[in-house]
């Protein structure tokens, strides 16, 4: 039984909507109160989301957050930011970062990351207002990853959301792919969450090896192309789903064009007060 107790909290973890971890949290500290101990069991929960979910943190005297994933951790708990050469440990559950340190990270790609750096964030100005992102070899030393996250929340009204981008760009065959994901979460009277994954196939990039700048600014031109035709592709789903299944989930109005207040069913007189006050 605890075992499946621990799968079960594991899977509330990993299945968290946008800013809303310390809730989900909260919520199974309650609910396994006469536990106490099953909580700290999956750690290796709370790393799987924070790492997929690209969460962010903001470094101790620092008001710039950084990014935490798979592709820039040092093992150990402990995760560096390319662009503030600083590496420091991450607590999967509070999400808080501490003992920060210098930190410099060598790549045979350093010159074309460092030109993605500058390309990634004139992009996420132009696009993410919100963003976080950064960029980084990869654990293979052949392929840099591009990373980018933009939370927006809004609790007050009932709902977060979170936009997330994967690229690996390998140099040697100048190729690139990916993932994009979309996660949205809206809870006024109801529960309702829309996620959304876009795989980008391995393509071709014409980035030129003699510079490193121009060979960034062409990734960064096919990853523009990409996103911008994955969010015409959901805004035409968008458009389909209100004008098709959401409609049809709609239960239309009597002919009266009012709603019935069914807690006063009992005193209706049929023909009359349903009719539209009509009587024969």
């Amino acid at each position: 039984m605890p075992s499946n107790n621990a799968a079960a909290i594991s899977a509330f973890i990993e299945g968290a909507p946008p800013g809303e971890l310390a809730d989900v949290i909260a919520d199974i500290q309650k609910l396994t109160a006469n536990e106490p101990k099953l909580l700290a069991s999956v750690t290796p929960a709370f790393q799987k989301y924070n790492e997929e979910q690209l969460s962010t943190v903001k470094l101790p005297g620092s008001s710039q957050p950084v990014l935490i994933s798979p592709y820039n951790s040092l093992g150990d708990g402990r995760y560096y930011d390319v662009e503030g050469q600083k590496s420091f440990a991450f607590d999967h559950q509070t999400q808080k970062a501490a003992d920060v340190q210098s930190y410099s990270h060598d790549s045979e790609h350093s010159g074309l990351i460092s030109s993605l750096l500058k390309s990634l964030s004139t992009h996420s100005i132009e696009h993410y207002p919100s963003a976080t992102y950064t960029v980084c070899p990869t654990s293979s030393a052949d392929t840099i990853a591009i990373l980018l996250v933009s939370n927006k929340y809004s609790p007050s009204n009932f709902w977060n959301g979170r936009y997330r981008s994967t690229y690996l760009f390998t140099p040697s065959s100048s190729t690139l792919s990916g993932t994009i994901n979309v996660d949205v979460h809206y809870y006024e009277d109801g529960n309702v969450r829309l996620t959304t994954t876009k795989k980008i196939p391995e393509t071709k990039v014409e980035a030129s090896s003699a510079s490193s700048s121009s060979a960034a600014a062409e990734i960064m031109r096919k990853i523009a192309g990409v996103e911008k035709a994955y969010q015409e592709e959901l805004n035409r789903g968008f458009g389909k789903l209100s004008e098709g299944e959401f409609k049809g989930l709609r239960r239309q109005l009597p002919v009266t064009r009012q709603k019935v207040e069914w807690e006063k069913i009992g005193g209706y007189r049929l023909g009359q007060d349903i009719g539209g006050g009509r009587s024969r």
